[in-house]
């Protein structure tokens, strides 16, 4: 039997606007359903073709907010939606269930990504029926024991001390990040799909950081601080993953999903559970980290990069070339399509190009993906 492979012909995102900003009005599917009607006119697929749409989402978005942006998006009754929340990995492990789902025979199309509305998020409450007061909580357990679930700034703090990432260091990196952002402005305008009329058509949070202003952020915890962590942020983004047979036919160049990795490690240092994901995928694929292209990597925190950075052994500059998370801001369950999506519109007219794409999530969970143009 022949070996099936699973390719993205189709990949587009919003903007990404921080909570409260320019997406603040509208609801988690309202942002995801302008990107998925543009995936799939800019393929040249008719709706019906469709067999399933994954949607990441990790604060709550509707009972299955995957079903609400199928309906919204206008694609067959008969597309269920599949939700999946693994935190913030859970915009890349979309693209691996879907590439799971094409390889084994299951689909022959699926819109795979994520969205997140930080700004309509709801209220979380934990009450224990009228035994003590109900409280107001913001972050869910990660672990059973309450006393290895750090604070995500905490456990950035802590791998920086492990991994002796100074703050200097981070401080550099946010402002790279801003820099390469501000100067691709009018370059990742190819990649976002605008929301609606009257809203801005470019990442709103990336501007000219410098080293001072930097130096100056509020501290969060230790050496982390509001300058060099990315912010809470609204934003969809989605790719259209469709099997070798139907990328041949639609005659679109397409880039190749050649390994998905999701892997745990030590809670406590979420941010080096993607050093473990990166090497495996390497090692699944007998790939060398020097013949990787590009690289687009999270940066919830600075100081995560530069783990992933240092331990991986990855080029600087061939990673994150036009800006990152810091100059966009960490809308969860979309982030690491967003990753996804940079490299596409990046690596699509380079033949044979391989880009690797990376994220880590609360309670020490990494994702990585390498694809191939």
């Amino acid at each position: 039997m022949r070996e099936r492979s699973a390719h993205i012909v189709s990949a587009f995102r919003s903007i990404v606007s921080p909570r409260g900003g320019d997406l603040a009005r509208f609801k988690p599917y309202e942002l995801a359903a302008p990107i998925v009607k543009k995936l799939i006119h800019h393929a040249g697929l008719e709706t019906d073709q469709v067999d399933e749409i994954i949607v990441s989402n990790a604060l709550g978005a509707g009972g299955n907010p995957a079903r609400l942006v199928a309906l919204a998006s206008g694609l067959p009754e008969r597309v269920a939606g599949l939700s999946i929340d693994r935190q913030c990995c859970g915009g890349l492990d979309a693209l691996g269930l879907a590439q799971a789902m094409i390889q084994s025979g299951h689909a022959e199309a699926i819109i795979a990504g994520g969205v997140e509305s930080y700004s309509q998020r709801p209220v979380r409450l934990r009450s224990d029926h009228g035994a003590t007061p109900t409280i107001v909580y913001d972050q869910p357990p990660f672990t059973p024991e309450a006393d290895q679930d750090p604070n995500m700034a905490e456990a950035a703090d802590r791998t920086s001390d492990r991994l002796n990432i100074s703050r200097f260091e981070q401080d550099e990196w946010a402002v790279r990040s801003h820099r390469l952002a501000m100067d691709a402005r009018q370059a990742l305008k190819l990649e976002i799909v605008p929301i609606s009329v009257g809203i801005k058509e470019y990442d709103t949070y990336s501007r000219n950081l410098t080293p001072k202003v930097c130096r100056r952020a509020p501290v969060i915890f230790g050496n982390i601080t509001h300058g060099n962590s990315a912010v809470a942020a609204d934003a969809a983004a989605f790719c259209l993953i469709v099997s070798d047979a139907l990328a041949r036919d639609l005659k679109k160049p397409s880039l190749r999903i050649l390994k998905s990795v999701t892997q745990g490690a030590d809670p406590a240092y979420p941010a080096l559970a993607p050093v473990f994901a990166i090497k495996n995928a390497l090692k699944q694929t007998e790939i060398s980290i020097d013949q990787i292209d590009q690289i687009e990597l999270m940066e919830a925190y600075a100081a995560q990069a530069l783990a992933c950075i240092s331990c991986c052994g990855l080029d600087p500059a061939r990673t994150n070339i036009k800006g990152g998370a810091l100059a966009r801001g960490h809308p969860i369950g979309a982030s690491g399509t967003i990753l996804a999506v940079r490299l596409f519109h990046d690596l699509i007219e380079q033949k044979g190009k391989l880009g690797l794409a990376s994220i880590a999530a609360a309670g020490g969970l990494g994702s990585a993906v390498i694809l191939q143009a």
